[in-house]
């Protein structure tokens, strides 16, 4: 069997990709700019540092690194020398309009139609919110137990990013993947609050959440992101406090058991909220 090689491979999907893939004993090349030992160093912004991984490779999974723009060249170079890409790209894809109107998945979506214009075997995984994401509110979790923000009421089902890497191992390895677009959702929706209560059970110490005005929100969240990534951040809150994000089977349906819930991810990683 020929190795796969797996983009991003230190990273939270990333590297349950790899350990999954050497689970079942399939050869894997793992690529990131701080690489295992046994990994090849590369940026994916530049073509030329990944072609040497490439020797021997029919598979690859590729996921979204810095702007959308510079993984185009790079998707092209896969286009003349493997078989199959799957992409991590997002759930903020929306396949009924012309032109997205996410900047999340706009972004995203340019690199699929890159994809789909190599003309190779392809497979799209549409993850919406991850449940590693509420690792961002580990310092004030830790600090005082409170959580400061806005939308508290956002309802969405935050997925494992071992559920994510499940199917993108049975993408990588299994037949009857290609042209699939899977969108990717946990197991219910629950509010940022009751996310932010779950971790504070998890692990041993109260939490909870205390909204905020929403400029405030706003500029703390611009200390750490670009002010495109802020603003369509909260306007997806904004939306799910009316409508909260819908629950999708294709985790059970494609790996043949049930995704894990919230409180599994927050059990796993309890020891970052301590």
């Amino acid at each position: 069997m020929k190795p796969i090689l797996v983009a991003g491979a230190t990273g939270n999907v990333g590297s349950q990709v790899v350990g999954r893939l050497r689970a079942r004993d399939v050869p894997v090349r793992p690529l990131s700019r701080n690489p295992p030992p046994d990994g090849f160093r590369g940026d994916l912004a530049n073509p030329e540092t990944i072609r040497p991984a490439l020797d021997g490779v029919d598979t690859v999974f590729l996921m979204l690194a810095g702007s959308a723009e510079a993984l185009v060249p790079t998707v092209s170079l896969l286009g003349e020398r493997v078989k199959r890409v799957v992409f991590l790209s997002s759930g903020a894809v929306d396949d009924s309009l012309t032109e997205q109107d996410n900047a999340i998945g706009a972004w995203h979506r340019t690199v699929e139609e890159a994809i789909e214009a190599t003309g190779l075997e392809w497979t799209f995984l549409r993850p919406h919110g991850f449940a590693a994401n509420t690792l961002g509110w580990a310092p004030s979790i830790r600090a005082d137990g409170v959580v400061r923000g806005a939308y508290g009421e956002a309802s969405m089902p935050l997925i494992h990013e071992k559920d994510i890497a499940a199917v993108a191992v049975e993408a990588l390895t299994g037949d009857g993947h290609a042209g699939a677009k899977y969108v990717l959702t946990g197991t219910r929706p629950m509010t940022q609050a009751e996310q932010v209560r779950i971790i504070g059970e998890a692990a041993g110490r109260p939490a909870r959440w205390e909204e905020i005005p929403l400029d405030e929100a706003r500029a703390e969240l611009l200390t750490k992101m670009p002010d495109f990534i802020v603003d369509t951040m909260l306007g997806g809150f904004r939306g799910l406090v009316t409508k909260p994000g819908e629950v999708t089977s294709t985790v059970q349906d494609v790996t043949g058991r049930p995704g894990l819930d919230f409180e599994v991810w927050a059990a796993e990683h309890a020891a970052a909220f301590r």
